[in-house]
């Protein structure tokens, strides 16, 4: 006779909360309202660290931070109507950049769906294109089976949020709990083993290349696979290059990193790319952010690609050599092959690419130019964070013209310490997800990198950390305009700085930053000189009771460079000041 486990009359409210228990959920972001307040009176006795937001699409980028910081499901827990609504920008931002979350919000009564109750909205319609899946759940009994298949569906294949919809008829209604649940996901596969000739063609045309370029995205670290990585670099001396989703998936630290490619990438990445006769791509996607114009991207290199989504295989650039697979399977069977060839026969000589890309390197590293109002380069305050703070901190940016300098002049030697808003490009990213990579990183250092415009988004956030004793360290790089989309201005628009402008008058500050954090019962400084720095990043390295804020106050007129302007070939990047590099670059 079969077994059968142990049932327990409970509401489905107390089955959402015996749920998350079962699946080994320890931490949860959200906020309490009239259609999920049954799931939070249990919530209140349950053994799960419950951290109570400011505002949904906090909750949302915490639970991404938490993710991508700890490699385990992030989860949020919402109300009905625009408490739902808000965490949309969070699953988007997560869906694109395949981040597994599982979002849990309250919904009207069942009886009461599609009469414009209170607070009614169609999470689960408006989700649907943003979310890897989207259920809604009206019956109680439900509740156990949905969940366990959220928490599946997000955590494996190709990860990403799932959105679970509850009716508070279905919350309040009793139910016999019992786990593990059935599960039933028709259709729902994982990708199978990698396939052997694949793996061995690729392996031949990795050893019959002259010029290799290792291109490595952020399937990379979501499939932990970065150990597999260094083994194969050191089976093939090819070059790295870690786009901003991979940063720390190979460490900067080691020669055969080039950098980041693509519009604010190095000269030497997107050299290596753009002559390249083979490119191994590794969980990346040819983002239009890499690749710049498609049509004249990497024009003689043939394409391996290993991905563990189907559909990324030949979606913008044709895969010569296509393999379907976790990395994690794919990579160790692709090394053995490599090895096992090489004993045979040692491949193509790959001296003379390393000469061309070591001569990019040095005649165009990263760099900066010394700022003409006086002001602070911002590059100088990031590299000096980085020297200080060390590669066993956890990085955690905004978006704009930071993210890219951060990308750039934070070292990054290991995974999931350089985190994020990557395909979205989210501003108001930074303060919740640091908040949630503290939480789910208790022992780490964490320093939340952010501009003033995207910091202004989400810096309620603050309150959150101050109250749960989150101490997360801002970096916050104040220029007082929109700086990324001034810098197009510049460049493309004749210097008509529409509304990019945060601070009208010069040497006005709204708000001042030093006083909102000291409101919010943060330790707050503001850093004018560049003397002040490195004192200023080690006095908040020494404070870990509290959350801390330092107001670098920088150049509005420094710019990021290497760039390449959108649509175009990534043979017209721009360096320091628009010149454009020498690719015929001698000795």
């Amino acid at each position: 006779m079969k077994d059968t486990a142990p049932t327990q009359m409970m509401t489905g409210a107390q089955a959402i909360i015996a749920s998350l228990e079962a699946l080994g959920v320890t931490d949860v972001f959200g906020m309490p309202g009239g259609a999920i307040l049954p799931t939070y009176d249990p919530l209140m006795s349950s053994k799960l660290n419950h951290i109570l937001v400011r505002h949904e699409q906090g909750a949302g980028h915490a639970a991404e931070g938490y993710a991508l910081a700890t490699g385990k499901v992030g989860c949020a827990i919402v109300t009905s109507g625009p408490g739902a609504t808000n965490t949309l920008t969070a699953l988007a931002d997560a869906n694109m950049d395949s981040v597994p979350m599982v979002v849990i919000s309250g919904q009207v009564g069942a009886s009461l769906i599609g009469t414009d109750a209170f607070q009614e909205a169609d999470i689960v319609g408006a989700s649907m294109p943003l979310t890897k899946h989207a259920f809604l759940v009206t019956d109680a009994t439900e509740i156990p089976s949905r969940l366990a298949e959220a928490f599946e569906i997000a955590s494996t294949g190709r990860p990403g949020p799932v959105l679970v919809d509850v009716t508070k008829s279905a919350q309040t209604a009793q139910m016999n709990f019992s786990w593990p649940p059935a599960m039933d996901l028709p259709g729902y596969k994982e990708a199978a083993k990698p396939h052997k000739r694949q793996v061995r063609q690729a392996a031949e045309a990795i050893l019959q290349a002259q010029a290799p370029v290792l291109y490595v995205g952020g399937g990379m670290i979501r499939s932990g696979a970065t150990d597999d990585l260094a083994r194969l670099v050191e089976a093939t001396d090819a070059p790295v290059v870690t786009t901003l989703t991979a940063r720390g998936a190979f460490p900067d630290s080691d020669s055969h990193t080039l950098g980041m490619p693509g519009m604010h990438g190095t000269v030497a990445a997107v050299g290596a790319l753009q002559r390249s006769d083979l490119i191994v791509t590794l969980g990346a996607r040819f983002d239009d952010r890499v690749t710049g114009n498609l049509d004249s991207f990497a024009p003689r290199a043939k394409i391996v690609h290993i991905d563990i989504d189907a559909a990324e295989i030949s979606k913008n650039r044709f895969a010569d050599i296509p393999i379907v697979g976790n990395l994690a399977d794919a990579l160790p069977m692709l090394v053995d092959e490599i090895v096992a060839m090489k004993k045979k026969d040692q491949g193509d000589d790959i001296s003379g690419w390393w000469r061309y890309l070591n001569r990019l390197k040095d005649r165009y590293p990263m760099g900066w130019t010394k700022t003409e109002d006086g002001m602070m380069a911002p590059q100088e305050v990031l590299s000096r964070l980085s020297k200080i703070a060390g590669p066993d901190a956890i990085y955690v940016t905004g978006v704009g013209q930071h993210q890219m300098w951060s990308a750039q002049f934070i070292q990054s030697d290991k995974p999931r310490h350089f985190i994020s808003s990557s395909g979205l490009g989210t501003m108001g990213f930074s303060i919740p997800a640091a908040m949630g990579a503290q939480v789910g990183k208790p022992n780490n250092v964490v320093w939340a990198i952010d501009g003033d415009g995207s910091f202004q988004m989400t810096n309620q956030e603050l309150a959150t950390c101050t109250v749960n004793n989150i101490p997360i360290k801002v970096c916050l790089i104040n220029n007082s305009v929109l700086g990324m989309v001034r810098q197009w201005q510049s460049l493309f628009y004749d210097k008509r700085y529409s509304n990019t402008t945060l601070n009208p008058v010069d040497g006005e500050q709204i708000p001042n930053f030093e006083m909102l954090a000291t409101a919010y019962g943060m330790a707050a400084r503001t850093v004018r000189s560049i003397d002040e720095v490195d004192e200023a990043i080690e006095w908040a390295m020494s404070i870990n009771d509290r959350p801390v804020l330092i107001d670098f106050r920088v150049s509005k007129d420094s710019m990021v460079w290497p760039m390449v302007a959108a649509g175009v070939s990534n043979d017209e990047i721009r360096y320091a000041k628009g010149m454009a590099p020498d690719w015929d670059v001698e000795d």
